[in-house]
Order: structure tokens, then sequence, then C-alpha cells
């Protein structure tokens, strides 16, 4: 929605400053989007006078100006400045417009410099209408009367002064698609008077001849009202300058004075209407539904073809109006209109809105209609067009013809101001809501603890006390809401978490401070990226999506964490971690719904540095942070077995699940599949692991400290082994072999080393590879000797072949 300030201050009276509007306007929920203000492009051009022009001593074509100048306005002193001017008007006595050196020229989009041409200095420049962007019209320098104030800022001379705002208006607010329903809007927030005319009656003096029927059901919903009134003797022709400039500055073309009266009432007072040639018209208009086949060429010069069901306004002859949407050429108003019928009608706002859905028609009529407008305001809106009619084209008005009747719209709510103040959290008087109320156009009465509240016409959006709690606090202002926090029960210390809560809290402390980053999506997403990972199914369909691109609900997160690193790596993000904590829904019932922590690393571990040690990241990566995780929440993680049975969505040979028995994942981690990456354009090598802390059991009993640490009172012992086993052995095997020779002696067991391929075949034999291993020995009873080590290694050795067929690399 735009408008200019000048035409708001037709309907606000305000000292109020522009910023001040601009701000109150956003913070009463109609959010501004923009602001063209004239002053910041063109409010550095001053009027001057050039005290003489004469021949370029160099150049036939250019003359040399000396320009007397105000440069800090009319009531500084003047200074004189040489131009060298193109323009075949320049000469002595002449008053233009200047721009200093420094100013941007917004036709041409350069930055004034000084400059020297043709050997001779130019400071400046004497401006024409395209520099300044006020036409195309470069034929010359602009030339102002004799008695034009000198030194005064051009936009202020010549009324151009009037800044343009475009607001974004929700669909809960069709009021607020005129500018005088903007205009009521500041007023009750305190910011002006509204001084919105009374709309006077236009009385004819003639019947129309033209009727208007409505036929086959639409009186019953879809066209309730329809008036129109015929003018004759109208003189068409281009609009007076001041309709003209208003409609250029919120983007319409002005086309003639009927055309652009409709459009000023569309905006003005958010009332669409229509205008028919009234000598095009044959016989009596009626509106009808479609029967389908129907064609008709709209003032778009485009052909539409109506299917059944569609609305239409036809005379005898055939269809001349998209009822609600968009008029007929046949019938449209031209410069030679001598007799004009203006329409003004409601339409139901679903009924318009299916119909330019269908048609693709997209209009200031149907936007505004399908939102719903003021239905009490039609025969209004029509006296309004007249009055303005005669005003401009002259003419003589026919009585009002009217089909139908102005649905009743009253409707009163209950409201009760200490409810209101319960419910926004801000101490608002009675009087005041009752003041706030009444400046939006209700209506409050009553004198005991709840008041009657009547909602205007206007407001189609208020259905309850709900929303009128919502206009008292957007008008009061939730700017002003102060935190206060809620009572506390008496004796609890901090808030209580549940089990489950804390164990989130401990996984992500401890994801976060592995160097991730954490996201919060939505748990919806499409279709295309949820089969990737098993789902989006039928039964994990959204009904009302608000998008296609969240269409099923999640069955994972990884899904939303790849979207995630794709956007950031197209803004030149390479390397990123993320992770998340939230649902994941592999169906529709309530036990298809999990509690997942998900992690992913895409690109290096490290950024670029001098000393080698960026790599990419790999499957062992995700492993050690779904470790750390598991940890931290208990899991003693080398109890826990590996398996092979990774989802699908992960590289099948670079994937694992970490699981507590053969029935019980507790985590998933590996590489993501390739296909997977591409489908969601994301730049690899990428990783990522996915908890299940549902699955993860809670300690049996409840124990309220941490044990204490033990440490041994004597010295360990740390011994090095190499195997030589088969080169498809996992080498975790080997790792619980090892550290199952002696559980009460070897504290841990690490692998250093591998060593495999062509050259370790060619050493140990086809098909083998070497795995070397640390075993660290920490004693409990005494210091270990030599004979103990000697026995503990024996079983290591003896343990390991027997479980991997490996032996003891010579």
């Amino acid at each position: 929605m735009k408008f200019t300030l000048g035409w708001l201050k037709t309907h606000l009276e305000t000292n109020a400053s522009l910023d001040e509007i601009l701000e109150t306007l956003t913070d009463l929920g109609l959010e501004v989007e923009g602001v063209e203000n004239p002053a910041d492009t063109l409010g550095a051009f001053r009027t001057c006078r050039v005290i003489e022009a004469v021949q370029h001593p160099d150049a036939d074509r250019l003359r040399l100006c000396r320009v007397e100048t105000w440069p800090d306005g009319p009531d500084s002193a003047s200074e004189e400045v040489q131009v060298v001017c193109g323009a075949p008007n320049a000469k002595t006595g002449l008053i233009g417009v200047f721009a200093p050196v420094g100013t941007h020229i917004p036709g041409t989009g350069v930055d004034l410099k000084p400059g020297v041409i043709r050997g001779v200095e130019s400071n400046g420049m004497l401006c024409s209408e395209r520099e300044l962007e006020l036409s195309d019209n470069h034929d010359g320098i602009i030339e102002l009367p004799a008695d034009t104030p000198l030194g005064v800022r051009y936009i202020d001379y010549a009324g151009k002064n009037d800044p343009t705002i475009e607001i974004a208006i929700t669909p809960n607010r069709p009021d607020a698609l005129g500018v005088a329903g903007i205009a009521r809007d500041l007023a009750a927030r305190g910011l002006g008077k509204v001084i919105t005319p009374a709309t006077q009656p236009v009385k004819g003096t003639f019947a129309s001849p033209i009727k208007v029927f409505l036929e086959g059901g639409v009186a019953d919903k879809d066209c309730p009202v329809f008036a129109g009134r015929l003018i004759r003797g109208v003189k068409n022709g281009p609009s007076p300058q001041w309709l003209q400039d208003r409609l250029k500055a919120i983007g319409l073309r002005p086309i003639s004075t009927l055309v652009d009266i409709t459009n000023f009432f569309t905006y003005d007072r958010n009332r669409p209407l229509h205008v028919f040639d009234a000598d095009k018209v044959t016989g009596n208009l009626r509106v009808h539904y479609a029967k389908g086949g129907e064609e008709i060429v709209a003032l778009d010069d485009r052909t539409y073809g109506l299917e059944p069901g569609m609305m239409v306004i036809s005379d005898d002859q055939g269809p001349e109006s998209i009822a609600g949407i968009m008029g007929g050429a046949h019938s449209g108003c031209t410069d030679e209109t001598v007799n004009v019928f203006v329409e003004s009608a409601y339409w139901d706002p679903i009924k318009i809105a299916m119909t330019g859905r269908k048609l693709k028609i997209n209009s200031d009529a149907r936007y505004r209609f399908e939102r719903g407008v003021d239905p009490e305001f039609t025969p209004e809106g029509l006296d309004l067009a007249t009055q303005m009619i005669i005003d401009l084209c002259g003419g003589e008005p026919s009585e009002l013809v009217m089909a139908g009747t102005v649905p009743n719209t009253a409707r009163s709510y209950a409201l009760n101001p200490a409810r209101v103040v319960s419910l926004v959290g801000m101490d608002i008087a009675r009087e005041e809501q009752v003041r706030i109320l009444t400046e939006l156009g209700f209506s409050a009465t009553g004198t005991g603890d709840t008041l009657e509240v009547w909602v205007p016409s206007w407001r189609p959006d208020v259905q309850g006390e709900a929303d009128l709690v919502e206009e008292v606090a957007r008008v009061a202002s939730l700017t002003k809401l102060k935190g206060i926090p809620l009572p506390r029960p008496a004796g609890v210390a901090r808030p209580i978490q549940t089990a489950m809560q804390r164990r989130q809290s401990i996984v992500r402390r401890t994801i976060a401070a592995l160097g991730y980053n954490e996201t919060v999506s939505y748990s919806f997403i499409d279709q295309s990226s949820a089969a990737l990972f098993g789902g989006g199914t039928d039964a994990v369909m959204v009904g009302n999506p608000i998008s296609s691109e969240m269409s099923h609900m999640r069955p994972t997160l990884l899904p939303s964490l790849l979207q995630a690193a794709a956007r950031n790596q197209a803004r030149g993000f390479a390397d990123v971690a993320l992770f998340e904590i939230g649902q994941g829904f592999v169906g529709g019932e309530p036990e298809d719904q999990q509690l997942l922590a998900c992690g992913l690393r895409v690109g290096a571990t490290v950024p670029r540095n001098a000393y080698g040690t960026r790599r990419a990241t790999d499957m062992f990566d995700a492993k050690a942070d779904a470790e750390a995780a598991l940890s931290a929440i208990g899991v003693n993680t080398a109890n826990l077995m590996v398996m092979r049975n990774a989802p699908n969505w992960f590289h099948p040979g670079r994937s694992a699940v970490l699981s507590l028995g053969p029935k019980n994942p507790l985590a998933v981690f590996g590489e993501i599949h390739p296909k997977v990456l591409n489908a969601l354009e994301v730049k690899g090598p990428a990783v990522g692991f996915t908890l299940y802390l549902e699955n993860v059991p809670f300690p049996k009993a409840k124990s309220k400290s941490r044990p204490a640490l033990e440490v041994s009172d004597f010295q360990s012992v740390e011994r090095d082994f190499a195997f030589v086993v088969d080169a498809g052995l996992e080498v975790d095997t080997l790792l619980k072999a090892a550290r199952g020779a002696d559980k009460k002696l070897v504290s841990d067991v690490t692998l250093f080393d591998v060593f495999s391929g062509e050259k370790a075949e060619a050493q140990m034999g086809p098909g083998k590879k070497s795995v070397a291993i640390a075993v660290r020995l920490e004693p409990r009873d005494g210091t270990l000797s030599d004979k103990d080590i000697d026995a503990v290694s024996q079983a290591i050795v003896e343990k390991v072949t027997k479980a991997t067929g490996g032996v003891l690399r010579g």
C-alpha cells in the first residue's frame, strides 16, 4: 500500500514529523517497507540566476555561464560560479535550477565533480527535467518564471517535496488499504485528528435509463448490493495535475479523468469503482453467474474465458465486466465518452479470490475485494465519485439505481477492561480503552465491569473479544511492555527440569563445546528431501502446508542441517559445523515421534593455515563427536557394539551404528551419501551423526553426586603392539580383544597406526595389513615388575590372536 505524506494529511491534521509517522505506523502493525523522500535525491538542487551567458571560446555549441547561486538558502550570501552549459536555451537572465559540485544527479547517476571542458573550468550544472527525473525532456535546461524566488530548494518551489510511503498490509486489515483508514489508526495513537470530510449525498435530477438486476441467486451471498448512477454530459480528458501527481507517486499511470477518479478512491477510501461508457451499454446491466464458455476482452486487452459459476456483469449483448476484478474493453471510457455509468458494488471475498486465481488476474480491485471492503460504504463511495466527476468533468447525475440491500454486519462483543490488562500485561485505564476503541470507529458502552463493543462495518477481521484486546494493545503500543518475572512458588530455588530436559541441556552444551553452531529449523520439509531420509509418506503429510517446501514432517534433523549448510555454502562459508536437537517423525502415530540430536560437519576440520594441519572431515570425526556426546550423558562407549546397518542416506562403507545390544541403537554416524549431497546441492565431504536420546537408559540408582575419581598411586606402564591381520578385519574387534586380556590392569587401548595397501601386502603377504595399538596398564596393588608386564603382554597377544587370527608382527 503506497500513499504520500501530503495525501495522508488530507485525512489527518497533524504536526508530527515524517520520522514520527513512520515509526508509529510500524508500531501499529502497519509495517513501513520503504520511503521515497524527494528531499533525499533532489534536496540539493536550488533555483539560480544566469548573470551572463556568452559563447564558449573553443566550442560552437557550448555556452559559458556566470551563475549566481545561494548554496545555503535564500537568506544567505550569494556566490558566483562558472558553468559550461550545452543547452540551446542557456541565456543571460535565465532563472533555472542549479546543482553544485558534489551533487548526485539522479537522471544520469553521476556525482558532479569540478571539470575542465574545452579548456574552461566548470563548477556545477544547470539542470534539465530529465536530469532531475521529472520527465524525459532534455531539449534544454529548466527555465522558470522571472518572479521565481532565488536560492530556494527547487522541490519546495515546484511542490514536489512530498514523500511516498509504502507499508505492508496483513490480510486481516483491509481497512488500512485506504488512506483514510491509515489516518484513523494514527489519530487513535494520538498523532493528530481525523479530518476526513463527511460524505454529502448527491441528488439525481432524472431517472437512470440503465437499470441493474441481480440474477441467478447472486444476491444471496456473492453480490448482496449493487449501486449505480448515470452521469450525462461529462467531458473526459486528462485529469488535473494534483490527481496525476498522487497517482504517479504511488506507481499508477494517469489515463483519463474518469478512470483516474476510480483509481483515486480505490486508494483513498478502499472503495474500488468502475465506470462504463453508457453509450456502449446495450439495454440494462445484470449481474449473474457465467454459464461457461463466454469470453470477454478486458481492460488489459487480454481475452479471458469464463468458467461456470464466475460472476459477470452483462448487458443485452453479452459480458461487459468481470465482476469485482476487471472491466471490459468494449464499454471502457475514452476521451470521447460523454455519458458514463458509475458502478459501486459489494462482492463476496471468497468468490472474487477464486475467480481471480483461476483467471490469473491481479488487479487493485481484486486485491481489495478479496480481503473485504466496507459494505456500508457502497452507496457513499458512489456519491463521492459522482461529486468528483461533476466537479472535474461536469455533467448531470441521475437518481441512484440500487439492486439488493446493503448486508447487515452489525455485531457486538463483551469486553472486560480488567481482562485486557491481564492479557496484555499493561495497565491501560478503562477510559483509555474506551477512547482507543472510539477513535478506531468502535462504539463502547457500559457502566459495569463489562463493556459492550459494537464493531464498525469496515472491520471484518474483528470476530470476538480477543480481537478487541488486540486493537487496544496495538494502539496503546506493545513497545511499552516491561518484562515482569512470573511469581515463583515458595521453596522453589530454580526451574524444575525433567531428566530428559537435563539430558538435552548436557548434550546441547557438549556438542556446542565441540565447535558446532546450533540451528533451529521448522519440523516441516519438502517431500523430495524427506524421501531421501526414509520419509515423505502420506502418513506424515501436513494437511494444510504453508508452502510446498513444508509439506511433510521431517523423519530426521539431517535434511534441515544439510539445507542450512547449502545456504551457507552459497554465501561463501564452505566449512560449517551445525547441530540441532528436536523431533523426528518416522510415522503418523504418537509413538513414531523421536527426540533426536543431530550434528553435521561439512568441508575441512580447520581453516587454511601454514602448518599442514588442514584436512577434510571424515567418519571418524563424526564418531568421535557422537561418542563425546554419549559419554557426557553417562554412556560407557567402550561397551557399545559397532554395527554395519546404518540407514541408506549414509555412505554404506563409511558409516556405522553404535548400539547398546543388537536391538537398541544409541547413535548412527558416518559420511553422508553422495546422492543425498547432490540432491540437496551440498558440496562435500560431509559427515554427520544422529543420537537417539530416548534410547539411552537412565541410571537405575539415583546418585546425588559423582563418584570420586580413582587415581592409582603406582606407576602406569604403556606398551605398543603391532599385529598382522587380515585386511578386511574391523579394528574394533582387535581393540576389544586387547581390553579383555586383563580387565583389572588394562585401563586403555588406543589405535595409533594402520599399515595397509600394496606396500603392506608386499611385506606381510596378500590380503594382510598391520595394526598397531598402545595398551596402558594401571596397577592398583603395587608397582608392576617386568615379569608382571610380560605376563600381561603375553595374555594380550593370545587374546588378540584368538579373536582375530592375527600374529604379532616381527
